[in-house]
């Protein structure tokens, strides 16, 4: 009886559905579009087909970028978001050619060998990495090792000014410029590396990441300033 009802009901709202009927052979024709949003130039944009001059530039500018990151440092996810090792490995041979020319090629004083430093440079950067992922850091590991080669640049140009030292003369004024360009050089990359990475830490284990990242650059800072041309 319900069920009488309701097709009363339907007949009462719908009179006109009941004479319509339609016929199986018109065709379906026309096209069915889904709008959708336009795609951003970003996300249209592929590196496969550009020039690999344009992929080198692009690169560069991005290694420039993040220098200017380290000279200027400051709570930026910039450095940690495009995360990349050229720069650390240009600024590690460079800084290993430049100690190999003097006390390294000495017999009687063995100064570092190209080698050395850059296993120190390397391996004193892997563990300083698993040290803040073992006490709970939140970066990966890659990018740990892009800060860290990042902020070796003040030394390195801590280097440069050195053996320019040098070459004027020996003495006690150039051991006083050099320890003071020296320090300088070395509390600047404490001071980027930390500004980087401090923020990634737990609150109450910051200390125990920086003060590998101290004896990091302190051992890269003493090399430095003990290196004597041959």
């Amino acid at each position: 009886m319900a069920a009488a009802e309701g097709s009363g009901a339907g007949e009462t709202l719908f009179p006109g559905l009941a004479d319509m009927s339609i016929s199986q052979d018109i065709p379906v024709e026309g096209e069915i579009t889904v709008p959708v949003g336009s795609n951003s130039p970003d996300e249209d944009y592929s590196t496969l087909d550009e020039p690999v001059k344009d992929t080198i530039m692009r690169d560069l500018k991005a290694v420039g970028k993040k220098f200017v990151h380290v000279m200027y440092p400051r709570k930026s996810s910039a450095l940690l978001r495009d995360w990349d090792l050229w720069g650390p490995l240009v600024l590690c041979v460079a800084l290993a050619l430049m100690l190999q020319g003097g006390s390294a090629d000495s017999k009687d004083d063995g100064g570092p060998q190209f080698a050395e430093v850059f296993v120190i440079i390397w391996f004193g950067a892997v563990v300083i990495t698993l040290n803040s992922k073992l006490l709970g850091g939140t970066i990966s590991f890659f990018q740990s090792l892009c800060v860290l080669g990042y902020c070796v640049m003040p030394l390195t140009v801590a280097m440069l000014v050195c053996r320019l030292v040098l070459l004027a003369g020996g003495g006690t004024v150039s051991f006083i410029i050099r320890l003071i360009v020296v320090g300088a050089m070395f509390a600047w990359s404490t001071l980027a590396s930390t500004a980087f990475l401090a923020d990634s830490q737990p609150p109450n284990r910051k200390a125990l990441v920086v003060y590998p990242i101290f004896l990091f650059y302190f051992v890269i800072s003493w090399m430095i300033l003990t290196f004597t041309p041959q």
